[in-house]
């Protein structure tokens, strides 16, 4: 069975987003939580302009109309709400609250692509992503789906979180499909550079009026920002490319084996006890997968 080229391609994001994550954790007793945020755009932004002026000199998108910056917008600022709600269903009081009901951007994103763009997605493959949010929704619990059911603040911004990044999803293949020319790896880089000027714009601003000094330590923190930087802006390439090859919804779903790659560095190497229901939910997920293959 031969694989489709956008499946290696998320597979391959969401490994280097992983990477990148752990990475950003590391500077969590340097800045704050908006400030460790805020790496993975403004140091991003550089490699991702590179990116584009190479792909562009040899395959130029032609210029982009007002639909291409409609979505990018959108695509932006929903990115950088959503990772805010995100971070206010933590505080809310459960992490697996949080990150199960964030993950719902699967099913949304099926939702806003039919909404948007009018694309809909098979049932086989609507099957796939459903198995694969159930196992999500147990690896995210850790074995207790019982953290699951408790109605907390957490419930509402983890749901938001996963209406941002469905949106945002949904919005990076309408910007990459709106420009007028330019293969998919090149209109992928254009919508990239696009949303990364954005955030780092809106978010730097941010930083700027309501936590003093925080820009400066974020420059203090530069050597391990620029790693960050490149690794993040190489998953976001990914990520991008892929959702301009398909539908974003199918991105999403495929891209959930990251919490795959996590449940087998806490299995293997850091040599954490497991619970029957994060080996199901492992299962489903990779079911999922192959469901959407």
């Amino acid at each position: 069975m031969s694989v489709a080229p956008w499946v290696l391609i998320t597979v391959g994001a969401a490994f280097l987003q992983n990477l990148r994550s752990f990475l950003q954790r590391r500077l969590t007793g340097q800045l704050s939580v908006n400030g460790a945020s805020y790496v993975r755009f403004a140091y991003a932004l550089p490699f991702a302009a590179c990116y584009a002026a190479w792909l562009g000199m040899r395959d130029p998108v032609g210029m982009p109309g007002p639909d291409f910056f409609l979505y990018s917008g959108v695509g932006g600022i929903a990115q950088v709400l959503a990772t805010v709600a995100l971070l206010a269903s933590f505080s809310g009081g459960n992490f697996a609250v949080g990150t199960a009901l964030s993950k719902t951007e699967t099913l949304q994103a099926a939702l806003f692509g039919l909404l948007l763009l009018g694309e809909g997605v098979s049932a086989i493959a609507l099957v796939g992503v459903v198995v694969s949010f159930a196992g999500v929704v147990l690896l995210s619990s850790r074995g207790s789906l019982l953290a699951l059911s408790r109605i907390e603040r957490g419930v509402a911004a983890g749901l938001l979180a996963g209406t941002g990044f469905a949106i945002s999803a949904v919005a990076y293949r309408g910007a990459a499909l709106a420009l007028p020319a330019g293969d998919a790896v090149t209109r992928a880089s254009v919508t990239l550079l696009s949303a990364l000027t954005i955030q780092t714009a809106t978010a730097g601003l941010y930083l700027a009026l309501r936590e003093r000094g925080e820009l400066q330590r974020v420059w203090a923190a530069r050597r391990t920002g620029v790693l960050v930087g490149l690794i993040g802006a190489t998953a976001s390439v990914g990520w991008f490319t892929a959702m301009t090859l398909t539908n974003a919804a199918l991105v999403r779903a495929v891209g959930q084996v990251e919490l795959l790659f996590t449940f087998a560095t806490a299995l293997w190497i850091l040599r954490e006890k497991v619970a029957l229901a994060e080996v199901v939910g492992a299962v489903l997920v990779l079911g999922g997968i192959l469901l959407l293959l």
